[in-house]
């Protein structure tokens, strides 16, 4: 392994909040027990008042693949029956971390191994994560840090994809591409992600067409570094921005599809936060929480909100927007699809209802129609917490959801010149 493990700045400073956070991690979670962890847990309390007990709440999977050797029997409420009443794990209490399934140790950490460089990200999905990553400049910044604050090393998570591909051998230098695209700040978010869609054009035309380039692997290498660099003129930048600048968003339909997304999602998301949070949304824009009625005059509204929020708050609402795309690109390498533009596809559809939620938030809605005169440290607290619970819950509730994950791949279409005008469009939203 090369030097330190490289961790997203705040990441090392994550504690949980046990009984003090706003809601609980594993309410509606499928929690998997691998094989080897099974067999862990089992011998962990072998002997122990609680053997009886745990084997009890075990769902066994033995036809599933190793990694899903096993499973937790939820609460009928979705929580994890071996919470006690601070919400804190019982099962380490009495028997330590080593008995416990991988993602009760490693969330909302996420660990993964670019090669032999081990790197440690931070899912949104937990509040206080999401407050450490959004609400402070450089955040997401890479920094060495201590081999020991790796949770469960031993399941770090690798690349996929196969050792010779163009994409494997050049991932980082693709990512760091990306990265430094999302910080061109003379651009707003927008324009930023319309960048790594063409990126994400270009190098899929080469890479991921139906003939994709041959030669040797220094001449591959050379096509990654010219299309890399096509992106990196300032010149060039520009130009793509003014032409971007001339296209008109179908804002209306784009606000209907958003909202039908949450919506579906609401109907079936465990908790009791989620549900409320959503219908609170689509009321504020709608008037309706099954946003029921003219999206033109939803459309209005959401244009004029974000018109203010700019105006008042254009700085703090770009970091979170920012410190979000980061995230994502860290926490969720682009190789886990087929396409690099698949990849920006879904990001950019992330950060569309998103921005969406925000704007709706009912707090949000209160701010923008306050008089002139609120102290702007109460403004930018209150527009924190709103930021934090959209950021949250949608990353819980929304992004990972299998019904949501189809659809994505459904709109994003056949790839190519379809997909990367599908991606402007909703682009055009950010």
């Amino acid at each position: 392994m090369d030097a330190s493990p490289r961790f997203a700045k705040r990441v090392l400073d994550f504690r949980c909040l046990a009984d003090r956070c706003e809601d609980t991690c594993c309410v509606g979670l499928r929690v998997p027990v691998t094989e080897e962890r099974l067999w862990q847990l089992r011998t962990g309390v072998k002997g122990s008042p609680d053997e009886a007990h745990v084997e009890s709440l075990l769902e066994e999977n033995p036809e599933g693949p190793p990694s899903e050797r096993a499973f937790i029997k939820m609460q009928p409420d979705g929580r994890c029956p071996f919470l006690d009443t601070e919400k804190l794990c019982s099962l380490q209490r009495r028997h330590g971390e080593k008995v416990l399934p991988d993602p009760c140790v490693t969330f909302p950490r996420i660990v993964w191994r670019w090669n032999e460089q081990v790197e440690v990200a931070g899912s949104l999905a937990c509040p206080e994560m999401a407050r450490l990553l959004l609400l402070e400049e450089g955040a997401l910044e890479q920094v060495p840090g201590p081999l020991e604050q790796v949770p469960r090393l031993e399941a770090a998570r690798s690349l996929p994809g196969e050792s010779g591909d163009a994409y494997v051998v050049h991932a980082q230098a693709i990512r760091a591409a990306a990265l430094k695209l999302l910080h061109r700040r003379e651009f707003p978010l927008a324009t930023r992600l319309m960048f790594l869609g063409q990126l994400a054009f270009r190098l899929d035309s080469v890479f991921r067409g139906a003939e994709p380039v041959s030669g040797t692997e220094a001449e591959r290498d050379e096509v990654v570094q010219v299309l890399l660099q096509s992106v990196d003129s300032p010149e060039a930048l520009e130009a793509m921005h003014q032409e971007f600048l001339s296209l008109q968003v179908p804002g209306a339909p784009c606000a209907g599809l958003l909202a039908s997304l949450l919506k579906s999602r609401a109907s079936v998301a465990r908790g009791d936060r989620f549900g409320p949070f959503v219908h609170s949304v689509l009321k504020s824009l709608w008037g309706s929480e099954q946003a029921e009625g003219d999206s033109e005059g939803a459309w209005r509204e959401y244009s004029a909100r974000w018109q203010q929020l700019q105006a008042a708050h254009g700085a703090r609402v770009e970091q979170y927007f920012l410190n979000y795309g980061l995230a994502q690109w860290l926490r969720s390498p682009f190789l886990e699809l087929p396409s690099l533009l698949a990849y920006v596809f879904r990001l950019v559809m992330r950060v569309a209802t998103l921005r969406l939620a925000l704007v709706g938030h009912p707090d949000v809605a209160a701010l923008c129609a306050m008089e002139q005169g609120a102290a702007p440290e109460d403004a930018q607290a209150v527009l924190d917490r709103a930021a934090i619970d959209c950021f949250y819950l949608v990353a819980r509730h929304v992004e990972q959801a299998p019904d949501v994950l189809a659809l994505v791949r459904q709109l994003a279409g056949a790839g190519g010149a379809e997909t990367l005008g599908k991606t402007l469009i909703f682009a055009q939203f950010c």
